[in-house]
């Protein structure tokens, strides 16, 4: 490195790559400044690939996307003072969707703590509301301590950010430390064999079991396990956002559909029903159990690695902690053949056929703008089950939830617990690099579009090859629909005209636009074979967008 090669001292910067290096961090997400600017002197000469981006939550939300899909927290870098406080956004976004995450963010020399000096900020104070572990280095020396424990922090259930301050004077300082190698968590607990007797018992007698699988089914250990239960012991599934891709295609006779937000699909008819409800991975975040639980008519089995919060109407009988694969697998054990097949229930047969309904009435569409039930029709039929597809919040969130069927776990990604707009294209990118080489499809709203837009300039540079589907109406149309079913009118929610296929060219990228619903798989095409990122206008129309929040109620606000 640099400075040994002059005879230096090794510093704080140098101990910190290093440390990076041990915990398997392959690429840095980051912003420079002044405060970081000695990392990034070593990180031109050794350590992760770094990735400049163009704003700081952008940076959080690739670090989080690239975590979620390797197993390794990914690592966003950034300066002092409002380059900390622009993290807070997608460092929220990682810990209450369990995206695994380590911020670094700078900070001012420490002997100006005291005084009030440009850029100088509490940035533990500011952080622990948003993370899991938050804390500051006040001594070089401690560096490899602290960076072990906050990836250890970050990979331990439920999954979340980590954020490290680091003062200016620490970086450049000498240090001797060595660093620490890279220490597993360790497992979730043993399997609690009773217990899982008792819940066997209780699935056994049920009339109409169901699994509610939750954001921590889609780990691919949980799946496999999940399915490998249900090849042998059919139950009606639903799944959170979240959790979607959980059952393969051979599983659909299982499948009861992706609920969320709003008490109205056929699923949501399932768990009031049913008399035995089997959360698997589920975070009362991703579909607030007020909602879908408010008669609590069901008996809870919550099979989970920690905890799970309670409140009035989340309140399992029987909790299986522990890792969630294991229990299922030891689950599988004790349940019994049934003289009946609750996969064949009348009810569950209903809410298959009305979502196969719905993928008949997208191959029908044919109007323009463009019917979202049409669009997702066509893409489905493009794609293989392999490809990434991530998608931004808005109305389009709730139409791809619903509509778009996911076989395999982390290939339709949301942000389901702060439902954070412009996350589409910034995990575009990282999947790009988590997964290179594979086909990544991303999408937004024209709202959600322009929250990040400017990271399109980062993934040119960087020859990111995807494909953002741009569904274009000219609003924020998911305030809009439940503006007008609440007070019979919208305001604040319009805006002006962007050329989408332009604004694509001006980075660099490709621009393509949608002109009728015959060009839908043509274009589409188009746009798969290109390399770099192709950005492809599609108007939509959404007037059939109030169907999907007909259950809103001023008493259950979202």
């Amino acid at each position: 490195m640099n400075n040994q090669s002059h005879g230096k001292p090794r510093n704080g910067a140098e101990l910190l790559v290093q440390c990076l290096e041990e915990q398997g961090v392959q690429y840095i997400f980051g912003i420079p400044g002044a405060k970081v600017d000695t990392i990034f002197d070593v990180l031109a000469d050794h350590g992760p690939r770094l990735i400049l981006c163009r704003h700081e939550q952008n940076a959080a939300f690739m670090a989080g996307m690239v975590g979620l899909l390797t197993g390794t927290p990914g690592v966003c870098l950034v300066t002092s003072g409002p380059g900390v406080t622009n993290l807070t956004t997608g460092l929220s976004t990682a810990t209450c969707d369990g995206y695994p995450l380590v911020a670094l963010g700078g900070n001012v020399r420490r002997g100006m703590r005291h005084i009030k000096t440009h850029q100088s900020l509490d940035n533990v104070g500011v952080m622990q509301p948003v993370t899991k572990h938050a804390v500051e280095i006040y001594d070089g020396n401690s560096i490899p301590e602290v960076v072990v424990n906050a990836f250890r922090q970050s990979q331990i259930p439920p999954l979340g950010a980590s954020f490290i301050s680091i003062p200016q004077d620490v970086l450049t300082a000498p240090v001797d430390a060595a660093t620490i190698k890279a220490i597993p968590s360790g497992g979730p607990g043993m399997v609690d064999i009773q217990g899982l007797k008792k819940a066997a018992g209780v699935i056994n007698r049920a009339k109409l079991p169901v699994i509610f699988a939750g954001v921590s089914a889609g780990r691919k250990e949980v799946a496999q396990a999940l399915r490998s239960m249900l090849d042998n012991y059919p139950v009606p599934v639903v799944n959170t956002y979240q959790a979607s891709g959980v059952l393969s295609r051979e599983l659909f006779n299982c499948y009861a559909g992706s609920l969320g937000i709003f008490q109205n699909q056929p699923g949501d008819r399932l768990l009031e029903r049913a008399d035995v409800i089997i959360t698997i991975g589920f975070d009362p975040v991703e579909y607030d159990p007020e909602i879908w639980n408010r008669r609590m008519n069901g008996t809870i089995i919550s099979i989970d690695d920690h905890s799970p919060v309670i409140d009035r109407y989340y309140q399992p009988e029987i909790e299986l902690r522990g890792d969630i694969a294991a229990n299922l697998e030891e689950l599988a054990k004790h349940l019994r053949p049934r003289t009946d097949d609750p996969t064949a229930n009348p009810l569950v047969m209903e809410v298959q056929d009305a979502l196969l309904e719905a993928k008949v009435q997208g191959a029908r569409q044919s109007g323009y703008p463009l019917h979202p039930l049409r669009v997702i029709y066509e893409l489905r039929n493009l794609i293989a089950d392999d490809v990434t597809v991530v998608c931004d919040v808005g109305s389009i969130y709730v139409w791809m939830a619903r509509y778009f069927n996911s076989y395999e776990p982390h290939r339709l990604l949301f942000s389901n617990g702060q439902q954070t707009l412009g996350v589409a294209l910034p995990w575009a990118i990282a999947a790009t690099l988590a997964r290179p080489g594979e086909k990544v499809v991303s999408m937004s709203g024209d709202g959600g579009f322009l929250f990040s837009a400017m990271e399109l300039e980062t993934a040119v540079r960087e020859k990111c090859s995807f494909v953002h589907l741009v569904w274009r109406d000219g609003s924020y149309d998911m305030v809009k629909i439940q503006q007008i079913l609440k007070y019979g009118r919208s305001f604040g929610v319009d805006f002006g005209h962007v050329d989408i296929v332009k604004f694509a060219e001006a980075f660099g990228a490709t621009g393509l636009q949608i002109n009728k619903a015959d060009e839908i798989a043509p274009v589409l095409s188009k746009a798969l074979s290109l390399t770099g990122p192709v950005i492809v206008d599609v108007p939509i129309d959404y007037r059939d967008n109030q169907s999907l929040c007909a259950a809103v109620s001023e008493g259950i606000g979202h």
